[in-house]
Order: C-alpha cells, then sequence, then structure tokens
C-alpha cells in the first residue's frame, strides 16, 4: 500500500492510498470462489458453478463491492499510517480501477483542529451572589396569583393588571403595515408585551372607547422595516375585565406542588425555588463569561462537518421546540439561521474537551449524584425523578458530561482572580436570556 497526503486547505487533507493490482485481484478471485460455492443457477448443481459463469454474470457487482472493502480497510490503515483523526466522513473518488491494474482511490476529508490553550493567568471574573428579599417572595407570590387569575368584566375605565380585549389598526406615515392589525386581542395591561406606550394609552379606556394612539417602535425592534419609527394605532375597547385572584389556601399551594398548607411553608418552598433559580442563572452567567474568554484567547478554526452536524441538531431542536412534528423537516430550514450558533457551539466543544484531557477531569459521582437530586427537587415525587436517571445510561452519562464541564469551569476559575458581588434577585435572573446557546 502506498500512501501520500497533501494539506489543501485550512483543516482539509488529500489522502491519495495505492493498492496493487495482485492483492485486489486476489480478493475478486476468493470472492467468485466463495459465490460460486453458495450461489444456484437453473441447469446446475448447488455448490458446483462454474467460477468463469460467476465471474461473467456477476464480475462487475462482485468486483464493485471488493473495492468497497479495499477503500474501507486501506483508509482506515492509512489514517492510522500517517497518524490522522478525521473530523467527518470522507470522499472517495477512484483516480484508477481498472481491472488487472494497481488501484488509486483518493479520500477527502477535515481533520480536527490542534487545539492548544492559553495559560489562565491575569483571567478575571466576577462571581454573583443573589440576595432574595422577603418583598422578591412576596412579588413572587403575587405573581403566581396572577397567573391563576380569574377576570371578570367590568364597565370602568381600564386600569394597569386588567385585561382588555382591543382592535387595532397601525399606520407609518399613514399607511398600515403587516403584522400591525388584530381583531379581539386580549391584552394584560402593564404585563409590558407591547412596545412602550402602546399599553399606556389605553389605560383609562372604557369598553366601546375608540382612541388614537401615538408610539415609537424601539431602534432595536426585531422588524428592520419598523425600527425607530413613529406610529399611530387606531385602538377599539370591546371589553376591560377586572382580575379576581385566588385566595392564598391549600388549593392554591396543591396547585404550586407545595408541601405544605399554610402560607408561611409555602414562602419557604417559594424562596427555595427562587434561590435554586438565582443560582443555576448567575452560574451560568459566569460560566458563559468564562467560555468568551477562552473563545477571545483561542481562536480555531473549525471543521465543516462538525458544524454541518450541529446544524442538524439544532434545526431539529427547533422543529421540536416550534411544535412542527412530522409537518416539517429540519433539514428545509435555511442552515444559515444556526450557522453561528453551530459554529460556536463547536469552538467550545473543542476547547473544554482538550480543557479536560489536559487537567485530566473525570466526572465526581458525588457530584452526579448531587446534580440529579438539584434537578430532581423542583419535581413533585423527587425520589423518582432521581430513580429515573439512575435506570437511564444514556441520560446519566449527559449528566456525567455536564459535571465534567463544569469541573472544567471551576478549574479555570481556581487559577483566576474572582472577585464576589451581590446582586438582586430580578438581575440574576435577568443574565438567563444572556446564556443559551
Amino acid at each position: 500500500m502506498q500512501v501520500s497526503v497533501e494539506t489543501t486547505t485550512g483543516l482539509e487533507r488529500r489522502l491519495t492510498v495505492g493498492v496493487p493490482a495482485s492483492e485486489v485481484d486476489s480478493a475478486v478471485n476468493q470472492k467468485l470462489q466463495e459465490t460460486a460455492r453458495r450461489i444456484r443457477l437453473d441447469g446446475f448443481r448447488p455448490g458446483k458453478v462454474p467460477v468463469s459463469v460467476v465471474k461473467k454474470r456477476f464480475g462487475d457487482g462482485i468486483r464493485a463491492e471488493v473495492l468497497q472493502d479495499v477503500v474501507r480497510d486501506h483508509y482506515a490503515k492509512a489514517l492510522t499510517e500517517e497518524k490522522l483523526i478525521p473530523a467527518g466522513a470522507p470522499s472517495i473518488e477512484f483516480t484508477k480501477d481498472s481491472a488487472g491494474e494497481d488501484v488509486e482511490f483518493v479520500a477527502t476529508f477535515e481533520v480536527f483542529p490542534e487545539v492548544s490553550l492559553s495559560g489562565f493567568d491575569g483571567y478575571a471574573f466576577t462571581r454573583e451572589v443573589a440576595e432574595i428579599t422577603d418583598a422578591d417572595v412576596d412579588d413572587m407570590i403575587d405573581n403566581l396569583r396572577k397567573q391563576r387569575a380569574e377576570y371578570n368584566a367590568v364597565e370602568r375605565a381600564a386600569q394597569n393588571d386588567d385585561r382588555v380585549k382591543i382592535d387595532f389598526v397601525g399606520k407609518v406615515d399613514g399607511e398600515a403595515f403587516d403584522g400591525g392589525t388584530a381583531e379581539d386581542q386580549s391584552l394584560i395591561l402593564g404585563s409590558g408585551s407591547m412596545i412602550p406606550g402602546f399599553e399606556d394609552g389605553i389605560v383609562g379606556m372604557k369598553a366601546g372607547d375608540t382612541k388614537a394612539v401615538d408610539v415609537t417602535f424601539p431602534a432595536e425592534y426585531g422588524n428592520e422595516a419598523l425600527a425607530g419609527k413613529a406610529a399611530v394605532f387606531d385602538i377599539t375597547v370591546n371589553e376591560v375585565a377586572e382580575a379576581s385572584l385566588p385566595e392564598l389556601d391549600k388549593e392554591f399551594f396543591e396547585a404550586f406542588g407545595a408541601q405544605g398548607s399554610d402560607i408561611e411553608s409555602f414562602k419557604v418552598e417559594v424562596r427555595q425555588n427562587m434561590e435554586r433559580e438565582a443560582k443555576n442563572a448567575l452560574q451560568g452567567k459566569v460560566k458563559n463569561d468564562v467560555i468568551e474568554k477562552l473563545l477571545a484567547d483561542n481562536p480555531l478554526d473549525v471543521p465543516s462537518a462538525l458544524v454541518d452536524e450541529e446544524i442538524t441538531r439544532l434545526a431539529q431542536q427547533a422543529v421540536q421546540q416550534f411544535g412542527g412534528g412530522a409537518q416539517m423537516d429540519p433539514a428545509s430550514l435555511p442552515k444559515e439561521l444556526f450557522k453561528d450558533q453551530a459554529e460556536r457551539r463547536v469552538k467550545v466543544g473543542l476547547l473544554m474537551n482538550e480543557l479536560i484531557q489536559s487537567a485530566e477531569l473525570k466526572p465526581d459521582e458525588a457530584q452526579v449524584r448531587a446534580y440529579v437530586e438539584e434537578q430532581a427537587a423542583v419535581y413533585q415525587d423527587p425520589q423518582q425523578v432521581i430513580d429515573y436517571y439512575f435506570s437511564n445510561a444514556e441520560l446519566l452519562n449527559q449528566v456525567r458530561a455536564v459535571v465534567v464541564e463544569n469541573a472544567a469551569i471551576d478549574h479555570i476559575l481556581e487559577k483566576s482572580s474572582v472577585a464576589e458581588a451581590t446582586v438582586s434577585y430580578q438581575d440574576a435572573v435577568k443574565s438567563k436570556a444572556g446564556n443559551q446557546g
């Protein structure tokens, strides 16, 4: 076997492999003989079909099968010989494959980049801790009550926390724009779900009132055609409904899976959930800060094959998240939607893998159990969730991967300058949105 390697562009390698004709012909003859022994053809007794007949009728197909085996075996041997680790499946092209002649094929593929992490000297991060006050707990309970509010129509003017049903038509420069019209839409005033000024303009209106409300779209509005533009919404109120909040009783507590039956016990459980949420959010924030620093200090090329695999995963997740189901093919979504996120994920994966290997980090089983127990704590029957995790090897391996990755982040933090800071619960949970992906 003759092997040569050429670096084409970046991570791409072109591996040329030559195989002697004698080796290929010997394999073809052996397969012809095996086929002759087991094949059944009219006019011949089983096992007595002449090899010449088999070669005439099936020779081309058998040779093609042998060439596939030759490529598989010699490609693997060549990779080992040249100490190459492909990052994806190769593209195979025969440059010589005529019978009786040496066979030559070219395998084109990408390799993993060489990752060499820079030192962590001078790294500085801030580790935040949330302070949860009694007022924060009371606000959370108020929000939980609002989630289960019942609404009853009233004759008075609308005010914040009311639910209104409205018709509206939005116009920019006197012209209605796409997405700016709705009929009988429900809206909770003060929820902040509409652009600034829209909900404020409805406060004080009664059922049957019509009003033109002037607003300005935010400069960072998602629709670039509307960003920063002044608009007028012609709004008609069809109904004003007042919220009737549920009582803080046992039925209410049980609806949220609380174990206690009185308000003080409920407050304790709400606080614990808030502490857990804030802790996870702030851990995610410092983890994201560390990862951003690693990415900035360790630029690297990434194999397109790995990026394509990640794009496929992200597209599948998007379809599942938005309920596309069988009606939507993930492959129909434009790759550009996921490319940046996919490239980032691949880079992070390569950097974290190098960090884990160089620091010789292993999953600590006590930490694995602690992680599972923490995830299970939010459920009504935590032990059932814990048992499910530990009976599912695939799920448990995913937990181990998370635990090792967290250990890698801690490894960097231990070698860095870390300042402590206290933030409010609201600021803590705001950071969740920035930690995604």
